[in-house]
């Protein structure tokens, strides 16, 4: 076999590759053997066909076929072995020259690992926001909290937003009941944009014991696109009446006796949320810096691939729901291009970021201890909601287990860029990543104690 490798761009080689066709000796016997196991010859046992019959029934052209598409895979790896090259995804095969006898020619274009030049991390500095708790923060907190024991009160008046209306819809579709679309006595927030489209305005302003119509857009079902006219009648107004704020509204909220022990609580908790909200903050900040400064391109076929999955992906668990993806991108206003250049910007993204840390893991010859590796088997398997051996199997047998490998030691060299990047609030105090860490500790904490 010879090969030659051609730099196409900073991502993408093109490798020429010539095999004699003597060479093709082992794949051409493989392919008489596959052959004479699927084929039926009267006089002779399955398996056991000479390859002069399957010559005459089934056509040497077919088994030259067969035995190249078995070749070629072997021969791209070998090539690229030999020129060292680190391939990423799929390669685009051409075959150029091929008879019997002849020598086999082909040309394999692939995306490849970009050579990046990285920056020296300890010249990196960030800057995320300071982790300072205003009084207004507590104050939303303690709002929210006052919405949770709030209580309905019926009112004799005309609907407001923020009100709860009880009441009666019934759709149609040029004089024909939508199927489905009645409803009876249903609990609706003015002003919540939880039902229909121009449901919201129309209650506005409306009194029990009123009916109004107004038209909407479908969004499901077999009337899907269409305007349908509903109909709308308010059997009761109800507001929303908050409970005061003070030491009794504490100790029924908490398990504070007092207001001011809530309130120190709750700083206390936002800070923990805030300093994970640096930690986060740093993360991104460090690797839009180094993409930048690294200059790192994402190869184009990786990205189409990932936009590819992405959308897949969306497709499935709109589909698990009831949904599709028509309904999707009617419902947020955009086409199918729109949300293919989307896909696209955040894939490019993340292929630059995953292509940066694997030179960085590379650079610090980073490794992924067995013990490692079985924990993040166990995570994904805890939140897959099965066995981590069946978790790990289903890996093995999916070819997916290498990634799974890939995404452990990507976050060992992320850690590894936060420790060694400068890290300083607003203030211009410095933070250190095991601060930030125990930060995130703690808030997952208070979260499972709340």
């Amino acid at each position: 076999m010879k090969s030659t490798v051609e730099t196409l761009s900073p991502t993408r080689v093109r490798l020429a590759i010539e095999v004699p066709f003597a060479e093709l000796e082992p794949s051409l016997k493989k392919a008489y053997r596959a052959i004479a196991g699927q084929v039926n010859v009267p006089g002779f046992r399955k398996g056991r066909i000479p390859d002069a019959v399957i010559d005459q029934r089934v056509g040497r052209g077919t088994v030259l076929t067969e035995a190249v598409q078995e070749a070629i895979p072997t021969q791209i790896l070998a090539a690229v072995r030999e020129h060292d090259v680190k391939t990423l995804g799929r390669p685009d095969v051409e075959i150029t020259e091929f008879g019997d006898g002849e020598p086999l020619k082909f040309t394999a274009e692939v995306d490849v690992r970009p050579e990046l030049k990285l920056p020296a991390l300890e010249t990196v500095e960030i800057t995320v926001d300071k982790a300072e708790v205003s009084d207004e923060d507590v104050d939303t907190q303690l709002d929210g909290l006052r919405q949770r024991f709030a209580t309905l009160k019926t009112v004799e008046r005309a609907a407001q937003r923020g009100d709860f209306v009880q009441i009666d819809l019934a759709a149609t579709v040029d004089g024909e009941e939508v199927p489905g679309g009645s409803a009876t006595n249903l609990s609706h927030e003015v002003g919540s944009n939880q039902l229909l489209p121009g449901l919201d305005d129309t209650l506005a302003g409306m009194s029990a014991g009123e009916s109004a119509t107004f038209t909407t857009q479908l969004v499901g079902g077999d009337y899907a696109g269409r305007d349908a006219d509903v109909s709308v009648t308010v059997r009761t107004v109800k507001e929303r009446e908050l409970p005061p704020i003070d030491d009794e509204f504490a100790s029924l909220a908490s398990e504070f006796d007092t207001l001011a022990e809530l309130r120190a609580d709750l700083v206390t908790r936002l800070s923990r949320v805030k300093r994970v909200e640096q930690l986060y903050a740093a993360r991104d900040k460090a690797l839009e810096a180094l993409v930048a400064a690294a200059d790192v391109p994402a190869p184009e076929g990786i990205v189409r691939e990932e936009v590819r999955y992405r959308k897949e992906a969306m497709a499935d668990q709109l589909e698990r729901i009831g949904a599709s993806l028509e309904e999707y991108l009617s419902s947020e206003g955009k086409t199918e291009e729109d949300l293919d250049t989307d896909l696209t910007t955040a894939a490019a993204e993340g292929v630059r970021i995953q292509l940066l840390l694997d030179t960085f893991a590379d650079a610090e010859d980073i490794q992924v201890t067995d013990d490692e590796f079985g924990h993040e088997i166990v995570h994904r398997a805890e939140r897959a909601g099965v066995a981590p051996q069946q978790y790990y199997d289903q890996l093995v047998r999916n070819g997916t287990a290498g990634a799974v490998y890939g995404d452990v030691r990507r976050s060992k060299a992320l850690a590894l860029v936060l420790e060694k990047v400068t890290i300083k609030d607003s203030a211009g105090t410095p933070m250190s990543l095991d601060e930030l860490r125990g930060a995130e500790t703690d808030a997952h904490s208070l979260e499972h104690s709340s």
